[in-house]
């Protein structure tokens, strides 16, 4: 593989054409912080209304210190866009459960609407995310249907639950299709064609993550029981001092199951955003890399939530940040052709299709 160079602060300095140029995040946690705490502050004090701001000042921080060659993404949604999305939902789910208690019948075809116009809302969500975002002044765009939806975020799901996990790998795999075939940087295209088999490596290695989780949790069971039976006296209960020894244990049960299902599911998640991104291309023969380390990963995101309960929330901006820089810096792009020929063109074909999102009236239904 060819070496991958650093992000150049322009595209004339940006290296050779068949280099990989790496994504860098250049935010701080101190810098997030004040963001952070004044989007909590304004959301207690209007009762969850400037939720909806603070999503978009939160997105921009991020996209804005996203850089490639030098330039940011940029988020252009407005605050009121999502808070519309969030009424109609939140009403709607009221009106579910209002009509639920008093007319069940009522309730229950607004429950199977609300299933039913799930992938109408998914593939919203991912157009409304996608049109509110630009690079060099290139809006990207959506193109996916109703049916790539279905298969991708219902039909997978099911079959996942129904097979124990075996065929996750394969509705991982339409998921990557649905999205990245469907994306569009201007009047550029998107192509992914994701193999099966890596992702059933990384499957793989995160089902000997659960298995081995399950064996420790299985052994000190079976050891824990021996010793309660043992030291059980003759009415048949157990001695009061081993009855905090008991809880203790019952809440490590927990703490380890969490431990492993998580880690399993952040190393799956590196594993399979590796192989989809690594199989992407954008039109033009231009290829994007992931290499995301999978347990390098899951350690920035496990510790991250262990150092926010420590400190009680308070490391929050700084773990979002951590998590953000890792991502990003194990993500890069190689440009087929000299860069500058590259963007030229999208960046004037880009004026036009903006001027079209700009005018975009959509809202984001959290999906």
């Amino acid at each position: 593989m060819t070496a991958i160079d650093s992000a150049a602060p322009s595209v004339a300095a940006a290296g050779p054409a068949e280099a990989f140029h790496r994504v860098s995040f250049t935010g701080s946690g101190k810098e997030y912080f004040g963001i952070w705490i004044v989007n909590i502050l304004l959301t207690i004090i209007t009762l969850g209304i400037y939720s909806a701001w603070a999503k978009v000042r939160r997105n921009r921080y991020f996209y804005g210190n996203t850089m490639l060659l030098g330039r940011g993404f940029e988020y252009h949604a407005r605050g009121w866009q999502i808070l519309v999305g969030r009424v109609i939902v939140v009403g709607y789910f009221i009106l579910y459960n209002v009509a639920l208690t008093v007319f069940p019948i009522a309730g229950l075809v607004l429950g199977l609407l609300i299933v039913l116009a799930l992938p109408w809302l998914v593939m919203r969500g991912i157009r409304f995310s996608a049109r509110v975002t630009s690079y060099r002044n290139v809006r990207f765009n959506f193109v996916g249907g109703i049916g790539g939806a279905f298969l991708a975020f219902m039909v997978g799901p099911v079959i996942t639950v129904l097979t124990l996990g075996i065929l996750a790998p394969i509705a991982s795999r339409w998921v990557g299709r649905y999205v990245g075939n469907n994306l569009r940087w201007g009047s550029k295209t998107f192509a992914t064609d994701p193999p099966l088999a890596p992702i059933y490596g990384t499957w793989f290695v995160a089902a000997l993550v659960v298995l081995l989780g399950i064996v420790i949790l299985a052994v000190g069971a079976f050891l824990n029981s021996a010793l309660i039976i043992a030291t059980i006296d003759g009415s048949g209960t157990l001695p009061a001092e081993f009855q905090a020894s008991m809880i203790a244990a019952v809440i490590f049960a927990y703490v380890a199951i969490f431990i492993t299902f998580g880690l399993a599911s952040l190393v799956y998640r590196a594993g399979v955003r590796n192989v989809v991104w690594s199989a992407t291309t954008l039109e033009g023969g231009h290829q994007i890399l992931s290499d995301l380390p999978r347990f390098g990963y899951a350690w920035v995101a496990i510790s991250n939530i262990i150092l926010t309960i420590l400190t009680l929330g308070f490391y929050r901006p700084w773990a979002a940040v951590r998590l953000a820089r890792y991502t990003y810096e194990h993500t890069a792009v190689r440009f087929n052709g000299p860069v500058g020929d590259v963007m030229a063109p999208a960046e004037k074909d880009g004026s036009a299709v903006g001027a079209e999102f700009v005018s975009f009236e959509g809202f984001d239904f959290g999906f």
